[in-house]
């Protein structure tokens, strides 16, 4: 078997549909949050804590003014920019927090199936004609 015929059948596999599928959802995702962190839950926190945009939130390292946004103060030198590095934390927590719940959720299903509610199947018409024979023969 050559490489890409070998290649071809790993690729077709579904888990690797499944990876990329789940990859493109995930980032998809991730904006979602991203989204819900900077622009509903940080602005909430900011006011707060003090009424101002918590990603400007920093502490100049080269003793420069700490009036400046945090993109000027970045383009002047170097800054310890903790509001920014908070945003990020609590997307990454709020983000690894979902994807838990939805592991646990599919972990829970895959533990208790649902019961299936079948109906025996009929027997098969051969069978119904030898009983009805049976019977014939037993009423003569």
């Amino acid at each position: 078997m050559g490489m890409l015929s070998e290649f071809r059948s790993f690729a077709i596999k579904g888990n690797v549909i499944d990876l990329a599928v789940g990859v493109i959802i995930g980032g998809a995702f991730g904006k979602i949050v991203d989204s819900l962190v900077h622009d509903v839950i940080m602005p909430l926190v900011g006011k707060l804590v003090g009424g101002l945009d918590f990603s400007n939130y920093y502490l100049p390292l080269n003793g420069q003014s700490a009036e400046l946004t945090l993109a000027e103060a970045k383009k002047a030198g170097a800054v310890l920019a903790y509001g920014s590095f908070a945003t990020i934390l609590l997307n990454f927590v709020i983000l690894a927090f979902v994807i838990f719940q939805m592991v646990r959720a599919i972990n829970k299903a895959r533990r208790n199936p649902a019961p299936e509610k079948t109906e025996p199947a009929p027997p098969p018409e051969d069978t119904l004609l030898l009983r009805e024979i049976r019977d014939a023969l037993r009423k003569q």
